[in-house]
């Protein structure tokens, strides 16, 4: 992992600049110069690919600490759902405090929401799969407790928005991860499930929800995705929601009596 190399040398927080690298800086303990880092916002350049999952990765669990907070209060659930994340990547024990931080960073009430997620956007060089990827993790994160609150359903929204993605967009992310939550419970995924997961409905045609199927496993690609910059301790989460696709699709196939085939 050279991108994290870079981080304990603190390289890729100057990198950076802007809010990500002030949080990278406070993370490690270098001390950025506050006026620089926001000159560096203003004129930074989308990145490499270590960049962006350096950004990736800083993002994710700042942003999961901001929404966990938003209802007044950080349940159990929701610092488990944190927790479990890093276990799901595998993290070193240093890994894991870094992780932390962000985390509490995400809480502090002088978060930078908006020029965190703008800056998270143009360091994805807006590639919709690898931001796609991003909002589910925050959504997963936000129904950890098993229901959404109405603070965090309006973070949630403000996040997709700022970050291009329609109401539409954020219901059908909803869709996946509650009902694919249901599946790794040890619960049958329904009919009704499979649908929602594939943002599709019984009226559609066999060949316009296989479109549909396709577009998804696409955007889900592990591979894919960590050639644009997810972390690749992330390669995991990518491939469970490939996982639930998958079966989603599958589903929809036998209750149609069509042949299962990728």
């Amino acid at each position: 992992m050279a991108w994290w190399g870079k981080l304990v040398g603190g390289a890729l927080g100057f990198m950076i600049g802007g809010p990500i690298g002030a949080m990278l800086g406070a993370t490690f303990g270098h001390n950025f110069d506050a006026k620089s880092e926001r000159r560096q916002t203003k004129r930074y350049l989308p990145g490499d690919q270590e960049r962006t999952q350096a950004a990736f990765f800083a993002a994710t669990f700042s942003v999961m600490g901001h929404i966990a907070k938003a209802d007044g209060r950080v349940s159990k659930s929701e610092i488990a759902l944190a927790e479990q994340l890093m276990i799901h990547m595998q993290l070193s024990p240093e890994q894991k405090k870094i992780a932390i931080n962000l985390f509490k960073q995400g809480k502090n009430p002088s978060f930078q929401l908006d020029e965190v997620l703008h800056q998270f956007k143009q360091e994805c060089h807006r590639r919709t799969t690898l931001i796609r990827m991003f909002v589910e993790i925050q959504v997963q994160a936000a129904f950890a407790d098993g229901k959404l609150d109405p603070s965090e359903s309006r973070i949630l929204q403000h996040v997709a928005q700022t970050l291009g993605f329609t109401q539409a967009d954020l219901d059908q992310i909803i869709s996946l991860i509650t009902s694919g939550g249901a599946s790794e419970a040890g619960q049958q995924m329904t009919l009704e499930e499979a649908y929602n997961i594939l943002g599709a409905d019984e009226k559609m045609t066999t060949a316009d929800i296989r479109k549909l199927y396709r577009k998804l496993l696409s955007q889900h690609h592990p591979d894919k995705l960590v050639a644009k910059g997810l972390p690749e301790e992330m390669i995991k989460l990518a491939n469970e929601k490939t996982h639930e696709i998958q079966t989603a699709w599958k589903l929809v196939q036998k209750s149609r009596g069509a042949v299962t085939h990728k």
